[in-house]
C-alpha cells in the first residue's frame, strides 16, 4: 500500500506548513502539491528525496508507512519492506520500464535503486488497454516453458500490490528470492506457496514459497518478433494432448 498523499498531509501540518510554503521548500508549483495529496499526481523521485530529507524520513517511510498511525516511525515488523520504484517523466507521467534478458539478473538486486531503474529502456503508449493510474512494467522472457507465447517475447504487466489480488490459473511475471523472474500460470495450493505451472506440458509444475516473492506482476499481453509457422499451433496441441493421454494411462495403470 502506497500513504504518499496521506503522509504528505500529515506531515505538512505537523510541520505547520501550507501547500505553498512546502512547494517552497521542494521548488515547485503549489498546484503539483495539491495533485500529490489528492493522489492525482507522483513526485520524481529527486522530489521525494527532497520531501524525505524535509521531514527526518527514509523514502521508504514516506511511501509505505501510514504515519498517522505509526506516530511518524517505522513500525517494527521485522520484514523487509517490498517497494516499488517507479519512472515519472516532469510533467509526472507514470513511463513504462523494460526489463530485457540482459538485464534480468541485475533487476533482482537493482529493483529498489533509483539510478539502476533510471538506466533501463522505458516508453509510454497511448493506448486504451493501458490504464492510467495503473503501474505497468514489460519484462523479456527466454526459454520454450511458456509456448506458444515464443522465447524472446516481451510481456506487457499490470503491477499487483499483494498475493491476494492473483486469479488462479492468469499468467504472472513473479520476482523470486530464488527463482528470479519467471512466468508462469499461478496456482495456490496452500496458505504458504504458490504453484507454477508452465503452458508447454514438457515442463513439470513446481512451487515457491510466499515468503520469496519480492514481486507481483499480472501479464496482460506479449509483442514477439518471431512470426508464428502455420502448423506450430497444431503441433503444440497435439503434444499437450499426448500429455494428457500419457497422465490418464499411468492413472489408470495405478
Amino acid at each position: 500500500m502506497i500513504y504518499l498523499k496521506e503522509n504528505m498531509k500529515f506531515l505538512r501540518k505537523q510541520k505547520e506548513m501550507t501547500q505553498g510554503d512546502l512547494a517552497d521548500k521542494l521548488d515547485i508549483k503549489r498546484s503539483h502539491i495539491g495533485s500529490y495529496e489528492e493522489g492525482r499526481g507522483v513526485p520524481k523521485l529527486s522530489v521525494l528525496k527532497l520531501m524525505s530529507d524535509l521531514f527526518g524520513i527514509t523514502v521508504d517511510e514516506l511511501l509505505a508507512v501510514n504515519l498517522s498511525e505509526t506516530g511518524n516511525r517505522r513500525p517494527e515488523t521485522g520484514a523487509e519492506m517490498k517497494l516499488l520504484s517507479i519512472l515519472v517523466t516532469p510533467e509526472n507521467e507514470e513511463r513504462i520500464a523494460i526489463v530485457p534478458v540482459k538485464a534480468s539478473a541485475g533487476y533482482l538486486t537493482g529493483r529498489a535503486d533509483v539510478e539502476y531503474m533510471e538506466r533501463l529502456p522505458n516508453f509510454s503508449m497511448p493506448v486504451a488497454e493501458l490504464n492510467k493510474g495503473k503501474t505497468y512494467r514489460v519484462f523479456q522472457i527466454k526459454g520454450d516453458s511458456m509456448l506458444p507465447v515464443p522465447p524472446g517475447s516481451y510481456i506487457f504487466c499490470d503491477y499487483v500490490e499483494n498475493v491476494s489480488g492473483i486469479r488462479e490459473g492468469k499468467p504472472y511475471i513473479l520476482i523470486t528470492a530464488d527463482e528470479g523472474i519467471v512466468y508462469k500460470r499461478i496456482f495456490m495450493p496452500n496458505e504458504t506457496q504458490l504453484l507454477l505451472k508452465s503452458d508447454n506440458p514438457e515442463y513439470e509444475p513446481y512451487t515457491v514459497e510466499l515468503s520469496s516473492l519480492l514481486e507481483i506482476w499480472k501479464a496482460i499481453g506479449f509483442l514477439s518478433f518471431e512470426m508464428p509457422e502455420p502448423d506450430a499451433m497444431n503441433v503444440q496441441k497435439l503434444g499437450s494432448l499426448v500429455a494428457k493421454l500419457q497422465e490418464e494411462v499411468s492413472r489408470l495403470k495405478s
